[in-house]
């Protein structure tokens, strides 16, 4: 693809870095095939292609966001299926990344937009305040049908069944291998995740101190950022990466760390990319040697390997539906790793069709976007359920969350399973009454 920008232009570093992904467009479509709001909208706007000239006629102009390019923009999930797809190599993440940023810069978005989003910004990565903003929408789901705006009663509607008490394991502390320690890593303990559901940290834990790691809760860390960096709002995404980056590297300078383990997809996706977040920052070092050990769960725990004679038991292997959340597949391009520990460790594991395509949840899209949210989560439903599964596992709570909304199926995170084939307990969601068998860590 041609591009325009001028001298002047091209010396900001990232607006250099969007010139490189534009040019390597050649504007051959296979992303629409893939693309899941150009399935549901049928508008080439709403599709990879479309966006991408949207965001060069912008750019390039120099002109703030209008109203039509913000519309198209916002409607993306980043999911990121047409860079798997895309047979030149587009980095639309980069790109998009760059318009939402330059969107949040030069458009005044409508007061409710502004208002939502600043509301989510300043609740949603904060664990303690998310936790309340849970409990008050607990009480007000009976009344989400009187809700005028949309948008505010998927948030209503958000609000699970349950809340979990604070796990306690999430606090800073180190959890000293079983036997031989074999590697010494830092698991990120995230932050939605610590309101919505505290099992898996507490699985993730159990699982690697049993296959030999050492696991360090970093003093420090938190948010990932992504969820700011999505909206665009630079400044509060990177604050958040930093405090992650430099107590990781605290860590690293200390005891070492042979891995940051991330059990949340989306936010592996963003650490992964916290060498080019920071490339033109202090913290660039830093950044790049945290973003280089930065490892999904899976990856990890393929590593160290499981032990033999792995399983739960029973007269016929629990079938296992595997949802790929697309930061995984897509994000981190993790494809089959999950799937293999899973067959490993004696599950039957089959997959949806159309197993490329979004959920919906794509972070606070759910709650932006809830019409296209819906009608994803719908067709993901459908697929998932078509396989007959005794329960569904994924990779990000993001996802869990956004199907278990649909679906009677029980849904627990990959690493759940690992953990109760290898001598930990049962999943709590595969519980009658959603109690542990046996204590949290042993």
């Amino acid at each position: 693809m041609q591009t325009t920008f001028t001298p002047e232009q091209l010396k900001d570093a990232t607006t250099a870095r969007s010139n490189e992904i534009l040019r390597t467009c050649v504007h051959c479509g296979f992303c629409t095939a893939t693309c899941p709001t150009y399935q549901v909208l049928g508008d080439e706007l709403d599709s990879p292609r479309g966006r991408i000239y949207l965001i060069k006629d912008m750019l390039e102009s120099g002109r703030p966001a209008d109203e039509k390019t913000v519309k198209h923009i916002d409607r993306c999930l980043s999911c990121l299926a047409c860079m798997t797809t895309c047979p030149s190599g587009v980095h639309y993440m980069h790109l998009v990344d760059h318009a939402r940023e330059y969107i949040e810069q030069t458009y005044k978005r409508p007061f409710m937009d502004r208002a939502l989003r600043w509301v989510l910004a300043r609740i949603i990565p904060y664990p303690g305040r998310f936790r309340l903003a849970l409990r008050g929408a607990k009480i007000g789901r009976p009344f989400a049908f009187l809700m005028p705006d949309a948008r505010l009663k998927a948030m209503l509607e958000m609000a699970p069944k349950q809340i979990p008490p604070v796990s306690r394991n999430d606090d800073a502390q180190v959890f000293p291998a079983v036997g031989e320690r074999r590697m010494r890593v830092a698991l990120m303990t995230g932050c939605a995740q610590r309101a919505l559901n505290t099992d898996i940290n507490d699985a993730t834990i159990r699982l690697l101190t049993r296959l030999g790691a050492e696991v360090v809760i970093a003093d420090g860390q938190g948010c990932c950022g992504a969820l700011t960096h999505h909206m665009g709002k630079s400044d509060e995404s990177h604050a958040s990466a930093a405090k992650n980056i430099r107590a990781w590297t605290r860590e690293m300078q200390g005891g070492g760390l042979d891995a940051i383990v991330i059990n949340t997809s989306g936010c592996g996706t963003t650490v992964k990319d916290y060498g080019h977040m920071f490339r033109e920052d202090a913290l660039a070092d830093d950044a790049a040697a945290v973003a280089g050990i930065a490892m999904d769960v899976s990856e990890v725990v393929t590593k160290l390997g499981l032990p033999d004679g792995a399983g739960v038991g029973g007269d016929a292997p629990l079938k296992v539906a595997y949802h790929a959340a697309c930061s995984l597949q897509h994000g981190q391009q993790i494809k089959t790793l999950p799937k293999d520990l899973l067959k490993a460790a004696g599950f039957k594991v089959v997959e949806p069709v159309d197993s490329h395509l979004c959920c919906g949840s794509a972070g606070t899209y759910n709650l932006m976007q809830p019409e296209i949210s819906k009608e994803l989560k719908k067709r993901k439903v459908e697929t998932l359920e078509m396989t007959k599964p005794d329960l569904i596992a994924a990779g990000n709570i993001g996802c869990m969350i956004q199907i278990g909304s649909g679906t009677e199926v029980p849904i627990v995170h990959t690493v759940e399973l690992l953990d109760w084939a290898t001598g930990g307990p049962k999943p709590p969601a595969l519980q009658r009454d959603g109690a542990a068998e046996v204590p949290i860590l042993r």
